[in-house]
């Protein structure tokens, strides 16, 4: 089968959260699965040179937008067996940053378009295009309304997937033929809650609905996780299905893994003491074997950061180190700031993202914490499994698909959860695995248990085929 999997960010060209990991993943995982499967992303100016020197210049054409018509140029390259197409105009995309700009709704509707102007003017042809998030979300839409109609475009079926149903692309009614150039007769598609909402002219207009967890599938059919789209996606149930993320167990190998202390493997798991040793001594915090909690996430309320600061120090005085990486919300970046002035042996805090520090915090802690409010899928609680560092989860959206709780050496558990979202409930997991950590033996079991689960993106590219399948028929 031929796919384009469009999305506004992809690894390894540019990246903001998830979904670049998912967009540079899944295709992959495809192609070695037999399809043929190509990505479509603007061209941004914040992309490395070295991977601009690396891309072919295809063609040009213009692409609509509105009542004017913009330049777009098609560059082309190959990252393994994978074919990316590039979107050039430096008008929408020649500047630093991938989002947050005052014309978001026009860039990405330009995008949106020149995906399928371009599948006019390139010599391949998909059958199925996996639009994903709000971004690429009027290429359902554009597709139904003006290209459907020609030959070439007739049998293209069309996939969206939400990351993140908080972030809609909603707008105010003026973008409607201004911006998006839509007829006022189909404004009906995106009108939703007296605005318009790009998100929701997906649902209407896709073949297909995917989240990225079975659990997230069905919670965004309640108010509570939905954001106001709970009415409209309960009217497409019959559409909407739920595959789990994977993660790329080649980037994330502790047996080749260059950023980390020593490698270390299921057979021989003396590296991670190895890598524990060296991150203490690297953050300074005090020597000892007592367990260290890693954490490493965007400091907002929806992590579950509220839980963290209401028991941080109870956690403390039961014997945890913490060592901590992220950013955010002045309010929480200011407390883990506090928390490490008032025990600098014990807490480690980094205001950013280093990307080498997180991977020797998923080596060498021995938990990750990860109690968050809402999760779409997650995927930092995978690679800490990946490496022998036992998560402690909420049960919520991919969390609660992919780790079970280790009630006992038995139980066939991987990591240990909570259900509600409450700081002490959060506590007594964190107690819970505090008390196995001191049974060494049970431990070490529940590590290679944690090291041997599969979070490989082939399952997932699997489940994806089988939809593929059935709208090609």
């Amino acid at each position: 089968m031929n796919i384009l999997y469009a999305a506004s960010e992809a690894l390894p060209y540019i990246a903001s959260g998830g979904l670049a990991d998912v967009a540079g993943s899944l295709p992959a995982a495809l192609c070695k699965a037999g399809q043929d499967a190509r990505v479509v992303l603007p061209l941004y100016k914040s992309i490395k040179q070295e991977l601009r020197d690396e891309l072919r210049f295809v063609c040009n054409f213009q692409v609509s937008v509105g009542w004017r018509q913009q330049y777009c140029g098609i560059f082309e390259g190959r990252i393994g067996n994978t074919v990316y197409y590039l979107i050039d105009n430096e008008y929408y995309f020649g500047r630093d940053g991938v989002y947050g700009f005052y014309d978001d709704c026009e860039r990405f509707s330009f995008f949106s378009r020149a995906i399928l102007e371009m599948i006019g003017h390139i010599d391949w042809q998909p059958q199925v295009i996996n639009c994903n998030d709000w971004q690429t979300a009027l290429t359902p839409v554009y597709l139904r309304l003006f290209y459907k109609h020609l030959p070439q475009f007739e049998n293209i079926k069309t996939v969206f997937t939400i990351h993140n149903i908080q972030y809609q692309g909603k707008y105010g009614t003026e973008v409607l033929n201004e911006v998006m150039g839509i007829p006022a007769y189909y404004n009906n598609l995106l009108m939703y809650d007296g605005c318009v909402n790009m998100m929701k002219a997906a649902f209407e207009t896709s073949d297909k609905i995917t989240t990225v967890s079975p659990s997230y599938a069905w919670e965004i059919l309640d108010p509570w996780y939905s954001h106001g789209l709970d009415r409209a996606l309960n009217d497409k149930q019959y559409k909407l299905t739920g595959f789990l993320n994977g993660i790329d167990i080649d980037l994330y190998n502790p047996e080749t893994d260059t950023a980390i202390a020593k490698n270390f493997s299921v057979k021989d798991l003396s590296g991670k003491a190895v890598c524990k040793k060296a991150l203490i001594d690297e953050l300074k915090l005090a020597p000892g074997n007592e367990p260290i909690i890693g954490i490493v996430t965007r400091f907002v309320s929806h992590k579950g950061v509220d839980l963290i600061r209401t028991v941080f120090e109870d956690m403390v005085a039961d014997g945890c180190k913490f060592v901590v990486l992220g950013s955010g919300d002045k309010m929480y970046e200011d407390f883990f700031r506090e928390m490490a002035y008032r025990y600098p042996e014990k807490v480690s805090v980094t205001i950013g993202f280093v990307p080498s520090l997180a991977k020797r915090i998923y080596a060498s802690a021995d938990m990750f914490l990860m109690p968050s409010q809402s999760e779409p899928c997650g995927l930092a609680q995978m690679i800490s499994l990946r490496y022998g560092t036992i998560p402690i989860v909420r049960e919520t959206g991919g969390l609660r698909d992919s780790i079970i709780d280790a009630g006992s050496p038995e139980s066939g558990g991987n990591g240990f959860t909570f259900k509600t979202y409450n700081a002490h409930d959060m506590l007594d997991a964190v107690r819970r695995a505090i008390t196995l950590y001191r049974d060494k033996q049970n431990w070490q079991k529940l590590m290679i248990y944690a090291m041997n689960c599969d979070n490989s993106w082939a399952k997932s590219a699997e489940l994806y085929q089988g939809l593929y399948r059935e709208l090609v028929g």
